[in-house]
């Protein structure tokens, strides 16, 4: 059985570990926005002003927050000021990106922002650079969150909001390098210091500017940005254009043209998209090592505000609407991504799963008036005592718990700690498929109670849930527990996801 220990360290606090880390994601794509969060109100599903309530009952339960929309791709084509006013009187267009489809704009912006009131989240708005205008989005922000009397002020009180939203997070485009307008680095660099330009705080709502940063591995695209707002190697604080960047990462088992599917999978494709998930790491940490080169202090947030799997659509579904199921497999991604994530919280400030309804790695699957909690939904409902928590770091040997993956060697234990409130949490993934893992928890510098777990697993990776088969994959009380002389002891069964709670205090 493969072993590991993990050293824990409980007086030696880290970086505080952001409850945006846990945020969301949604598109006008496929069924996110219509038939997901917008069943508009003469639906026989219950809704309070269009907006289903099942959906937000189950999201609330995960403490959402935060919600990035209209995109992705589509929010480089929209054009905010179709989506206000009467419904019946708004423009219609053609959703190019994404299947081609006529969309009514009836869900726009006060639909988003009476979402994210009955959510409890933070919007996240992400402009159109792509194909708006500077004016365009300057107008946006003060339609949204400028009091007092002014031209988009008065636009805003006759379509009936009186007082303006508090409104924090701004995407300056997205994918600018791809589908956001096919940019050079450079190029979208200067429109970047235009845009956060003109983006005005009004009165105390102050925006936090995001610019639409790097795919992957692109180190050249954060660089290009970093040299905008300060010099290399510069002690100043860098100059405030934008408060972030943005980078964007998806977990695939294969090339981009054979994804592979999301529930008929072996093995060797198991291990392969568990090697791509781990990569997140050595993606962040690139990433963050250009930034820390022009800000060494670490004032500029590093946002990945798109992860996730992504599979080859269900069998009959639109090829444009990317409906995927959602297996225990994602569920054991999430969860080592939320590991990764957590230690890298000193300067990872946020980040959005894609997305949060009906595409790609859902947290949601809706099919008329039935819903559906994926495996991935009960990973973030497992970790959200994370939440603003106090990272802890982890020392983890793990010599045992290796598998050979082609060129590449998989960690099969994954492991990662906080506090809050007098309470530890920690959170443990065995990726091995086949074997269970024995883990110790070397705890040092305090002392711990009554320790409780839950565990989310399920007989093989391929498990996921449906309307029949709501529960197959469901965290339930797990009793695998020991008591050592260092710390607990845990045996993870094969492709499964634990966490440990439990009442602590330091040592004095």
């Amino acid at each position: 059985m493969p072993t590991a220990t993990a050293i824990i360290n409980l007086d030696i606090e880290g970086p505080r570990i952001s409850r945006h880390l846990y945020g969301h994601f949604a598109e006008h794509l496929g069924r996110c926005v219509y038939g997901g969060f917008w069943v508009g109100e003469d639906s026989p599903i219950p809704n309070a002003g269009g907006i289903r309530l099942d959906v937000v009952e189950a999201l609330r339960a995960l403490r959402i927050p935060n919600l990035r929309w209209p995109g992705g791709c589509f929010a480089d084509e929209y054009h905010w000021k179709d989506g206000i006013g009467p419904r019946e009187e708004r423009p219609r267009m053609v959703n190019t990106h994404w299947g081609g489809v006529e969309e009514n704009n009836h869900f726009g912006t006060h639909e988003f922002m009476a979402l994210c009131e009955l959510l409890g989240a933070e919007p996240y708005i992400s402009g159109n650079v792509g194909s708006g205008t500077v004016r365009e989005m300057s107008e946006w922000v003060e339609y949204l969150t400028r009091d007092g009397d002014s031209p988009m002020v008065r636009l805003r009180k006759e379509n009936g909001r009186e007082e303006p939203w508090r409104v924090r997070f701004w995407g300056i485009g997205n994918e600018t390098w791809g589908c956001g307008g096919n940019m050079r680095a450079e190029y979208f660099a200067d429109l970047a210091r235009q845009y956060a330009t003109y983006c005005r705080d009004h009165g105390d709502n102050k925006l936090y500017r995001i610019a639409s940063g790097a795919s992957d591995e692109d180190y050249q695209w954060t660089e290009t940005l970093m040299r905008q707002i300060n010099c290399f190697g510069c002690e100043a604080a860098p100059r405030t254009y934008y408060q972030a960047l943005s980078v964007h990462y998806y977990t695939l088992a294969g090339p981009w043209e054979a994804k592979g599917s999301a529930t008929d999978f072996d093995t060797d494709d198991y291990y392969r998209t568990m090697v791509s998930a781990r990569r997140i790491d050595r993606v962040l940490t690139g990433h963050s090592t250009v930034m820390d080169c022009y800000d060494p202090r670490r004032t500029v947030g590093l946002v990945l505000d798109e992860w996730g799997t992504w599979w080859d659509v269900e069998p009959g579904t639109n090829p444009g609407f990317l409906f995927q199921q959602n297996t225990l497999r994602d569920a054991l991604v999430a969860s080592t991504h939320f590991d990764v994530f957590h230690r890298h919280a000193a300067r990872l400030v946020m980040a959005n799963i894609a997305q949060t309804v009906n595409v790609l790695q859902a947290m949601l699957l809706t099919d008329g008036d039935a819903l559906v909690r994926t495996p991935t939904y009960h990973v973030f409902e497992m970790n959200k005592g994370h939440q603003d928590a106090t990272s802890l770091p982890v020392h983890l040997r793990a010599d045992g718990a290796r598998r050979r993956v082609g060129e590449a060697e998989l960690e099969t234990v994954s492991v990662s700690a906080s506090v809050k409130d007098g309470a530890l949490l920690v959170s443990l993934s065995n990726l091995d498929a086949e074997e269970p893992a024995e883990v110790v928890l070397d705890l040092r510098g305090g002392r711990i109670g009554e320790a409780r777990a839950r565990i989310l697993t399920a007989d093989k990776p391929q498990a996921h849930n449906t309307p029949q088969t709501p529960e197959a994959v469901a965290p339930r009380a797990f009793d695998g527990v020991r008591r050592t002389d260092r710390g607990p002891a845990l045996t993870l069964p094969p492709h499964s996801f634990v966490t440990l709670r439990a009442p602590m205090t330091v040592a004095s």
